[in-house]
């Protein structure tokens, strides 16, 4: 409202509805007086922006689909025929029809694409999640066994094993931090591409980023500790005669 009357109070202002012109049963004089405000609600689905919206009365727009929202004490549905009664009490014409629950409608017209996206690329994400948490273990893994006997020789020089496993943990997270800087920049890129599939945050949210970040740097961390843990428990004897 404030984007046509500014800061004056419109009511009693008059406003002309343009299409109710056109619609099938013309209005020869689509003329109203404002008696009322009401708040900005979505009328256009969940994720599309607040399009202007008038209210008529019924005798003007009966002619074009209505909807009636009824808040009830118990089940909704159990109530189906009490409304359905009042309704045909005044226009006996009116045909009923999508009858339900609020959030079953919602869940039916407005939030199966969005979950059905949401599920695809979850599973994705954790797939992708499981991959990298296998890649790291098997390189560390093997990086571990190519350098089991350079890992004896610093254990017999007087090596502790927590300088062994901050050494094997420290070229772990170098691998992680290397992918979790590439993978950060190309999410900037790439983000683009699934904004049509968000509303209400931001492609490049932080806590979201700071979140996947603090997920992969955790499971990656996971994924070196145990063949870091193994490699404490080279026998320097063992190693030294390994080749």
């Amino acid at each position: 409202m404030k984007k046509y009357f500014g800061q004056e109070d419109p009511i009693g202002r008059q406003i002309e509805v343009k299409e109710l012109a056109k619609a099938p049963e013309p209005v020869k004089n689509p003329v109203f007086e404002i008696v009322g405000v009401v708040a900005d609600a979505k009328n256009q689905g969940i994720r599309d922006p607040i399009l202007p919206e008038v209210f008529v009365p019924y005798t003007i727009g009966g002619g074009f689909d209505a909807t009636i929202l009824v808040r009830t004490p118990q089940d909704p549905l159990l109530m189906l025929n009490t409304v359905q009664r009042q309704v045909w009490a005044v226009d006996r014409n009116v045909a009923i029809t999508q009858t339900g629950r609020l959030q079953d409608l919602l869940k039916t017209w407005e939030y199966e694409v969005p979950r059905f996206s949401f599920i695809l690329l979850a599973t994705f994400a954790g797939l992708g999640l499981v991959l990298v948490a296998i890649g790291v273990y098997s390189v560390v893994a093997y990086t571990v066994s190519r350098q089991t006997h350079e890992i004896g020789i610093r254990m017999a020089l007087g090596a502790s094993r927590v300088d062994v496993l901050r050494l094997v943990l420290r070229m772990g997270l170098w691998l992680i931090g290397s992918g979790v800087l590439v993978g950060s920049l190309a999410s900037f890129g790439l983000t683009r591409f699934i904004a049509s599939q968000l509303w209400n945050v931001s492609p490049h949210d932080p806590i979201t980023l700071c979140s996947v970040v603090a997920v992969v740097v955790i499971a990656g961390f996971s994924a070196c500790y145990f063949p870091a843990r193994r490699a404490t428990r080279v026998d320097p004897m063992v190693a030294l005669r390994y080749e």
